[in-house]
């Protein structure tokens, strides 16, 4: 199982720096939309969709993300980017404000409508997040994936060795307060480097903690998704690693809060990739 794991990550890193560094915009905007829709298939499994609502719901979100990528140059682009910023703005009011009252009240919604609107705004907001950073810098949208993965893994180590104290025991067992601090620890001298190196301002310390926090928030929230629908992993697509969204649930809410927070002082020009 971990030989599996381990090569499915490796195949994994090399496809996405290949496509990080080499990719157009456009073709950039394609591969991660297509990520991106299974994803929202399996957010569709998860919320037990039927097959013609899957299909709707699958439908959707295409239609938005063609509509976001390929009409910055046609008389629907002011609809295109009020649309990004409808996407960025629902999912960072969704993490910030909605989701840690849902994560401690472990709440169920039953509203497949309802769930299903929120799987179109966080996944299309995410892969918003993939598309903006890779437009203003491909390092900028590494270095944030590798906080999330350096913090991901940090945490299992730390929990695996020192965890005694569960962080959220009927959502997410395994996670601990102290996984938890072994991970604001490696991200902490993550950041370290970085601002030595790169002459950044210490202040971007705590935009790194920030992002740690939110990809636990990621975390748990699809945990608590998987637990009341009943499911280990989201999907079966990676071997060892589950589904798509297994992988980037630390990323749903960081990537777009990342990019949110960027533009904030630019709403009345909100830039879009071509």
């Amino acid at each position: 199982m971990l030989r599996t794991r381990i090569i499915t990550a490796i195949v994994l890193i090399i496809g996405f720096l290949t496509a990080l560094f080499l990719a157009s915009a456009q073709v950039w905007a394609i591969l991660t939309l297509a990520i991106t829709l299974i994803g929202v298939w399996e957010w569709s499994n998860l919320i037990k969709l039927n097959q013609t609502q899957m299909l709707c719901h699958l439908a959707i979100a295409s239609s938005l993300g063609l509509l976001i990528t390929f009409a910055s140059k046609t008389p629907l682009a002011p609809f295109q980017n009020q649309l990004v910023l409808i996407l960025l703005g629902g999912a960072t009011l969704f993490w910030v404000a909605i989701a840690p009252v849902w994560l401690i009240t472990r709440k169920t919604c039953s509203n497949r409508l309802v769930m299903g609107g929120l799987g179109l705004l966080l996944l299309l907001a995410t892969w918003v997040g993939l598309t903006g950073l890779h437009g203003i810098s491909p390092w900028l949208l590494l270095a944030i994936i590798a906080t999330v993965s350096i913090a991901d893994s940090a945490a299992y180590f730390a929990g695996k060795r020192f965890g005694r104290h569960k962080l959220a025991p009927e959502i997410s067992p395994g996670k601990t307060w102290e996984g938890v601090a072994g991970a604001m620890l490696a991200v902490s001298l993550y950041g370290a480097v970085l601002c030595y190196y790169q002459h950044y301002s210490l202040w971007l310390m705590v935009g790194l903690w920030l992002v740690v926090v939110l990809s636990i928030m990621g975390d748990l929230f699809e945990s608590l998704l998987k637990r009341q629908a009943g499911l280990k992993d989201s999907g079966q697509l990676l071997p060892g690693h589950g589904g798509v969204l297994d992988r980037i649930d630390g990323l749903i809410p960081t990537l777009a809060v990342t990019l949110f927070c960027i533009y904030l002082p630019l709403f009345a020009r909100f830039p879009v990739h071509a």
